[in-house]
């Protein structure tokens, strides 16, 4: 597999890890479901596949979202941001998302809730 575009890698700013943050949302309702890192083969998986793939930082591999768990993410869009160091990956996602079997990882610790 090979890195993404000569365009879109430069225009990426990877950390000093040679990683970028992937925000995931989901494509239809906006829902935040994840956040995960992604390398530059990562990245191209994505583009060039449609599966969401991910770099796990603890087992120091790639991982496609859903391959063992079954709990997929399709990928209908990747943006990058203004200043290039995070990506938004719209998915439609099957099952759950956070690996706790939650939908998505931000519904389980509420800092501040919306003022009624």
């Amino acid at each position: 597999m090979s890195i993404p575009s000569a365009d879109v890698a430069a225009r990426v700013r990877w950390n000093a890890d040679g990683l970028v943050c992937a925000v995931v949302q989901q494509y239809d309702t906006r829902e935040v479901l994840m956040v995960a890192w992604m390398s530059d083969e990562a990245l191209a998986r994505t583009l060039e596949t449609r599966e969401a793939t991910y770099w796990s930082r603890s087992r120091q591999e790639l991982w496609i979202k859903g391959a063992t768990s079954g709990h997929t993410q399709a990928v209908h869009e990747v943006r990058l941001d203004c200043d290039g160091d995070t990506v938004l990956v719209l998915v439609d996602q099957q099952g759950a998302a956070c690996h706790t079997g939650d939908r998505t990882c931000f519904d389980a610790d509420v800092l501040l809730a919306a003022a009624d």
